[in-house]
């Protein structure tokens, strides 16, 4: 058993007859009152976030997780297709199990969080930012860099991407797979 102060992000813990994991905390300890720690909790099983508040020395109840390396195959309507980079063991992944699923390409490296109890996968952890190809975007014209307007494009994944106007077809741009917005463009 762990307490709040384990509490950190990426944390998969048990509650309410589920399995969540920590995508955000916060210590809170007000100047009157109880401290206590503020969490942003998503469920493995169904994609659901909540919000949960948690007395200070609260007992949680920790999932052991073991995290390995897959690689991304092929996706087949909703089903996701993953290698194990070390053993070359094929897993089949949910859709709503990922985080980003319009911004994988194939080949990506992923990170697989498994429930060491019942080796199943709980959560794909993508990597921080992923570099694709733009295949259709309006012509961009020379100047337009001054400003922070915006265009949709589409990259080489089929997903949509807000990106400056400057941005052509065939540029490369590296995308925060968290929010899924414009970093910047890769020369290469």
């Amino acid at each position: 058993m762990a307490s709040t102060s384990d509490i950190r992000n990426g944390l998969c813990i048990k509650y309410n007859h589920d399995i969540y994991k920590i995508i955000e905390f916060l210590h809170v300890k007000p100047g009157k009152g109880p401290a206590f720690v503020r969490t942003k909790l998503r469920s493995l099983t169904n994609g659901k976030v909540l919000d949960n508040t948690f007395s200070a020395g609260h007992k949680i109840e920790e999932v052991r997780v073991e995290t390995q390396n897959f690689q991304y195959l092929y996706a087949e309507g909703d089903q996701f297709h993953f290698m194990n980079t070390d053993s070359y063991e094929q897993i089949t992944l949910d859709k709503k199990v990922l985080d980003a699923p319009d911004l994988l390409k194939e080949g990506t490296v992923v990170m697989v969080q498994i429930n060491t109890e019942t080796d199943l996968p709980l959560s794909v952890d993508m990597p921080a930012s992923i570099v694709l190809e733009v295949t259709y975007a309006e012509p961009g014209v020379k100047g337009n860099t001054a400003t922070n307007a915006t265009k949709p494009a589409k990259v080489e994944t089929g997903a949509s991407v807000n990106v400056p106007l400057f941005i052509n077809e065939g540029d490369k741009i590296k995308i925060d797979t968290a929010t899924g917005s414009y970093m910047e463009r890769v020369k290469e």
